[in-house]
């Protein structure tokens, strides 16, 4: 897939993200899915643009998609590479208007992600990359700069804590042995991995199971800004899993 298909799939974002926000400024209702998640119109009608989109620009490509996998509709990924979406990551924040969801795209290829989309609408803020070396931020301003992670201070590490799923004693205990930490701050959504593939923080750990659509387009962006998004026994987070499902996961950045 080529670097020249990343304006394309941003652009692809920035339409779900006007769906999102057509329903942001609404009394936001929501269900309940089988996995206790919360799910509302604005993740559906963002699914739907993501999906014609893509199958306008990469025909014929498999979508693994967070609400049609959880509708049933699953496709054949057996050795082909897929496009993997969270058409809105971060429901819960979207629901409590904390600004922090995002939109979520990325294309995987022999189980690895290779081009990464976050676009957080109620922000106006992108961050994307299409290989080493290439991950960018686009500002509200419209401005696109490029954006490399960076090493630990020798202060200590700026850590990430999700808002809506904290990890408590389980990652103080972890951070204890491992990590000399400055300041922790909390955040929601996947819009972290860009903070850290921007240098703005260090560390990102997540215990517990999330999906790979949670993770794979910033670990695209985080790892072409130099970071890793690497499981807990040290391998590299792999994508195209059984039932999409990941373990825990640290992402930081340059060591």
């Amino acid at each position: 897939m080529s670097a020249r298909t990343l304006d394309p799939v941003i652009a692809i974002a920035r339409a779900a993200g006007g769906e999102i926000l057509a329903h942001y400024a609404d009394t936001i209702a929501s269900r309940r899915k089988a996995d206790g998640s919360p799910v509302t119109a604005a993740d559906h009608a963002a699914e739907a643009a993501i999906v014609a989109g893509l199958a306008a620009l990469d025909p014929g490509c498999p979508v693994v998609s967070e609400e049609l996998v959880e509708s049933g509709q699953i496709p054949d990924i057996a050795a082909r590479a897929f496009w993997c979406v969270d058409p809105l990551d971060g429901t819960k924040e979207f629901i409590a208007r904390t600004d922090e969801f995002v939109v979520c795209i990325a294309r995987i290829e022999h189980g690895a992600p290779v081009l990464g989309v976050l676009y957080a609408p109620a922000l106006d803020v992108t961050y994307a990359a299409a290989g080493p070396g290439s991950a960018i931020k686009i500002e509200r301003t419209g401005e696109r700069r490029p954006i490399a992670a960076r090493v630990v201070p020798a202060d200590g590490a700026v850590v990430l804590d999700s808002r809506s799923h904290r990890d408590g004693a389980e990652l103080d205990r972890w951070l204890a042995e491992h990590h000399r930490v400055r300041e922790r701050r909390v955040c929601g959504s996947a819009l972290k991995f860009g903070l850290v593939a921007e240098g703005a923080a260090d560390i990102y750990a997540r215990f517990g199971n999330t999906s790979e659509w949670d993770t794979a387009a910033g670990h695209a962006v985080l790892e072409a800004a130099g970071g890793s998004v690497l499981g807990f026994d040290g391998a590299r987070l792999a994508y195209g899993k059984p039932k999409f499902l990941n373990h825990g996961f640290v992402a930081r950045g340059r060591v």
